[in-house]
């Protein structure tokens, strides 16, 4: 299985780059994962809703460039639906099972994603009603796409 990580923003926190190192050679395995980056688009001081919007799509229209052509795309989004980890895992096994073998996740940057964005979703998902830093969330997917993989080998991750 392809995965790609489509991401706005480098990540700069070295324990952040420490962890997503560590589940990306845990991942080797079982997938080719690629993470590709944008950088973040700059956002005016005290933006009027027509700014954040611009500013979204345009961050937005780069991201979908990022996707590979034909991949499944999941986007994580706040408005998204919640799935426990071994939902998630069913999901990729599904897919997996469809012949699906090229899944994205979009992470959009600090100020969200655009209205195109959740469009090109095959599906909207949500970590949690909670809120974190997208660079947080780029560790925690990869821990999640991780334990997916040991779940769908029946194989002990943490309980």
């Amino acid at each position: 299985m392809r995965i790609t990580i489509a991401a706005a923003g480098k990540i700069k926190e070295k324990y952040l780059k420490l962890g997503i190192e560590e589940f990306l050679k845990r991942l080797k395995p079982f997938a080719q994962l690629e993470i590709r980056e944008i950088h973040e688009e700059k956002m005016p001081e005290n933006p009027s809703l027509a700014e954040k919007e611009q500013v979204l799509r345009r961050e937005g229209t780069r991201l979908l460039r990022l996707v590979p052509e034909g991949s499944y795309l999941f986007v994580l989004d706040v408005y998204g639906k919640e799935m426990s980890s071994e939902e998630l895992a069913e999901r990729i096994a599904a897919l997996s099972l469809e012949g699906r073998s090229s899944l994205t996740f979009l992470i959009g940057g600090a100020f969200g994603i655009s209205r195109e964005v959740r469009d090109a979703a095959d599906t909207l998902l949500s970590f949690s009603p909670m809120t974190f830093t997208h660079q947080m969330v780029r560790l925690l997917l990869l821990e999640q796409v991780y334990r997916a993989f040991k779940i769908n080998r029946g194989e002990k991750y943490h309980w």
